[in-house]
Order: C-alpha cells, then structure tokens, then sequence
C-alpha cells in the first residue's frame, strides 16, 4: 500500500525552490573499449544495424533536446520523435520471418560466429564522491523520516551502472553551484511542482513498459566563487604540480629512493637553467643561506593509498608554489623548455624521453604528462583536494630531533615521543597551517603501499654549524578541525620528497554520526 507520509514529503519537495549543490570537480576516467557480439549478425545485415544504430543516436539527440526545449512535457513533436524511435529500436520487423536464411547463416547466428561491435563506457571520476543537494526551508521531523526511507531505496541515476547510495545528512555544506541570477549557466534538471500527479498521469499511460519521459524543469546554475573568508585553508607550499610520468620499465623504483631521485631531478632542472638561477629554483639566496619564500619542490609519487598499491614510484612533480615570484617561476618553465628541446633535437624527431641518472645507481626515463594522466596516482586532483585528515605516503623528516624513541626506560621513550609530536605540530606552522587537533606518529605506515620509515636511507641536512644533521623519520596522520587543501608536504624534506601528504577521502556526516571517527 502506499505511504501516505511518503508521498506528503515528496509533494512537499516538488514545492520548494531548486536547491544548491555541493559537487567536487572530477576527470574523466580511462575509456577502454570492449568488443560486443551482435545480436543476429547474418539475419539482419551488418549495414542495416549500423544505418539503425545511426538513426537512433539522432533521433535520441533530437528527442534530448525536444525535451529541453518543452520543459519535459510530452509534446505533440516529443510524441512524435519517441515513436520515431520506437520504430527504429524496433528488431521484429526485419527478423518476423525465416525467409530464405542458408544455414551457413544460421550458424553464424551462434555467439562464437557473430561479429564484435567496438563499444566504449566513458565515465568520470570525482574527486570527492559526495554529492550534496541542500534546501533552504527546514521540513518536519515526520517528512525527514519519509525522505530518508525514499533515499534509502534509490539504488541508482540515470543508467543502471551508476549506482548511488542516498540518504538525508544534517549540515549544509558551502554550495559549489547556485541557481543563476541572470538565467545563464549549465542547465541542469530540477524537480517542478505539480511533478508528482504527472508522474501519475503518466504512468497510467506507459505501464512502465510503453515509451516515456519523465517531467522536469530546466534550471540554470553558475559556480560559486569562495569568499576570502570562507576559502579553505591551504599550506604556504601549495601550488601548480607539473608533473612527469616514468616509463613503464622505469616504474621499477621504490619510494625508499625518493630523495635520490628528487635530488638527480633539482640537478637536471638546473643544469638548464639560465644563469643566475633564482632562489625559487636553487631553494636559496645569494650569499648561500636558505631561502625564506617557499620554492621549488621535487616529488617523486608513489603509488600508494589503495587497494593494490604497491609503493612503486610511477612519476615525479615539480611543485611551483603560488607565492613563487615571476622571475623564478618563467626560469623554471623555460629551464623544462630547454631540456625538452635540446633532447628532442638531439634524438632528430618529437617529443621523446628525458633522462635522469643517478650516478653508479641506474638512470630513470621519463616524459612531461600534457593533460589528465591514465594513471590516478599522477592526477593532480588526488593530491590537491580538500581534507581534514591526512597521512604521509613518504615519512616525514622532524626538523627537530626528538630523542630516543626506540630506547630507553618507557618514560624516556615517552618523553621522546611526546617531543616528535610537537615537531610535526611546528612543521605544520612552518608551512602556514593551524595546529592540528590531532597528530598520531608511527615507525610503520599508516596507508597502503607506504615503506616503514626505517627503509628510508638517512636523510641530513646542514646544522646551524654548517655540519650535517641526521633528520628523524616518522609517518603522521594529521587531523585538522577544518578541511585543508592540498598539496600537502611536512618537515625538513619536503622540498625533496619527503613528508608527502596524501588526503583522506572524508565520509559523508551520516557515516561518521553513526560509525564515528575511527
């Protein structure tokens, strides 16, 4: 029977006013294709399948935007376009009678004999799975219950691949898209009044098995730029990745060598670079003492934080920070230009392979990635979305010593630990952040794919003395009380691959209201 509650709540969602939207940005994934068998290749020919798979592609762009321009309404010339497509999906008429069909076609018919037709599924990936419609009027308890049983059904939108989990979450977080003022922007589809007895109307008519379209109202929608005072927070160091992809027998190397690959990559950067290079690229200034601005930084990028990650180095990013002056930053770009060129002219042909050597210990190739790249580790979006919780795919090295924290009688390991904690807090502030509201430290990684810190060569530094200083390394996972935008690097190697911070996916507010935060 139905629910009288529910349909009360959905008749009092047709009435408000279209809602804001909460959407992260996304890439398109991948798109690979896959080779169909076709259903009765001999009966039908191979022409006659593709002039009617032609046809109902443009029937159905016609009959997209015949919707569009009638609000959804089942028009005279909507009507006549679905039928129009009906006909053209229509297989009984060509395939009603046996005809004359020779048996070798017959044969044919069966899977192992029919031809394969090329099909693709193009998808995108967001970097935040979360999408949030929010309201302004606030409805009764009673219609809250009823939505969030209505939600809790919807197991998919649109095509049956793209599954879904709804349900009611309390908060409203800031809105990414609002309806527009002027009436320009992306048009999206909203709910209309009046929609639920149309639905019912229509239903009546198509049984569900007949040809229809659902009713809508076209709404327009513009992005919302971000107020200074509600920007999110970001760390001094962040900024613009250009990023390089290994090639595929250079994928080889492990994230242990990151500061050893960093280090050969800062070297061949300046190798091209024009004379005098600046402090935004060397890190320091004139008379030899570190630089106080942010500059360049060398990341190496494992392949870590899921299911199959393995800790492999698959590329490396040239971190420009967004407070790096001009000078510094067109000497970079022209620095990549030249050592582009000079391989490109040197090999006689395109754009071919650098190289990076280090020393005695092998030699990596690699390539400028120009667009989104097919592996997700590369993508810049995976490491400069927002969070409130992140953890270190390489450790990070403290830029104060802590002290014994493996030896000792348990309070002297305490003490110790106590001090790393604090390091990692003032790492923090040395790139611009608040301090974290929780920090938790271990020898052993805390995602998948990360190497325990003690598989890390010694990283050291110049002291205050002049004479190197041996850097601790520890994995954190920082939490933040508000969400921080990456990229995200710690410590005293963060300009050389250390201390890279990988965001972690947040769950919706349900989730943590009902499991919570560990």
């Amino acid at each position: 029977m139905p629910d009288s509650d529910e349909r009360e709540a959905l008749e009092w969602l047709e009435r408000q006013e279209p809602p804001a939207i909460t959407a992260s940005e996304a890439v398109p994934r991948r798109t690979v294709s896959h080779f169909v068998p076709v259903n009765d290749a001999s009966v039908v020919s191979r022409s006659l399948q593709e002039r009617r798979a032609a046809t109902v592609n443009e029937t159905s762009d016609q009959l997209d935007e015949a919707l569009v321009a009638s609000g959804g309404d089942v028009t005279p010339a909507v009507r006549k376009l679905q039928k129009r497509l009906a006909k053209a999906r229509d297989v009984a008429a060509p395939t009603g009678s046996a005809g004359k069909t020779p048996n070798e076609a017959a044969v044919a018919m069966l899977p192992e004999g029919r031809w394969k037709q090329e099909r693709a599924f193009p998808s995108m990936v967001p970097d935040d799975p979360c999408v949030h419609y929010t309201w302004t009027d606030r409805p009764a308890a009673q219609t809250v219950r009823a939505l969030d049983r209505l939600l809790e059904r919807v197991t998919r939108l649109g095509h049956s691949s793209s599954l879904v989990s709804c349900r009611v979450a309390p908060g409203a977080p800031e809105p990414t898209l609002v309806v527009a003022a002027d009436g320009r922007g992306t048009l999206l589809r909203a709910i209309r009044r009046g929609q639920l007895a149309e639905l019912d109307r229509q239903f009546a008519r198509h049984r569900g098995h007949l040809p229809r379209a659902l009713p809508y109202t076209g709404v327009r929608y513009q992005s919302v730029q971000v107020s200074s005072a509600k920007r999110l927070c970001e760390s001094n160091t962040a900024g613009e990745w250009i990023v390089f992809e290994f090639a595929h027998d250079c994928r080889a190397f492990p994230v242990t060598r990151s500061v050893e690959i960093a280090t050969a990559m800062r070297a061949a950067i300046m190798a091209y670079a024009d004379d005098p290079i600046p402090g935004g690229i060397t890190g320091h200034r004139r008379d030899g003492r570190p630089a106080l601005a942010p500059h360049m930084a060398t990341l190496p990028i494992p392949h870590v934080g899921s299911a199959h990650a393995d800790g492999r180095l698959l590329g490396i990013a040239l971190s420009v920070p967004k407070s790096m002056d001009e000078v510094s930053r067109n000497a970079l770009y022209r620095a990549i230009g030249k050592w582009e060129r000079v391989v490109a002219e040197s090999a006689g042909h395109g754009q071919v392979d650098l190289t990076l050597t280090m020393g005695t210990r092998g030699e990596c190739r690699l390539r400028r990635v120009v667009g989104v790249s097919e592996l997700v580790s590369l993508r810049t979006t995976v490491w400069h979305r927002s969070s409130r919780r992140w953890m270190s795919a390489t450790p990070v090295a403290l830029p104060r010593h802590p002290g014994p924290l493996t030896r000792g009688s348990p309070e002297v390991r305490s003490k110790a630990w106590a001090r790393a904690e604090a390091s990692v807090r003032l790492a923090c502030e040395h790139v611009g952040l608040p301090e974290p509201s929780e920090v938790k430290l271990s020898l052993d990684p805390w995602i998948s794919g990360a190497r325990k810190a003690i598989h890390f060569p010694a990283f050291r530094q110049a002291g205050r003395d002049g004479g190197p200083v041996r850097r601790q390394l520890l994995h954190a996972s920082v939490t933040f009380d508000e969400r921080v935008r990456g990229p995200l690097m710690l410590g005293a190697g963060r300009f050389f691959g250390l201390g890279l911070m990988r965001p972690v996916p947040e769950r919706s507010p349900r989730a943590d209201e009902e499991e919570g935060d560990g």
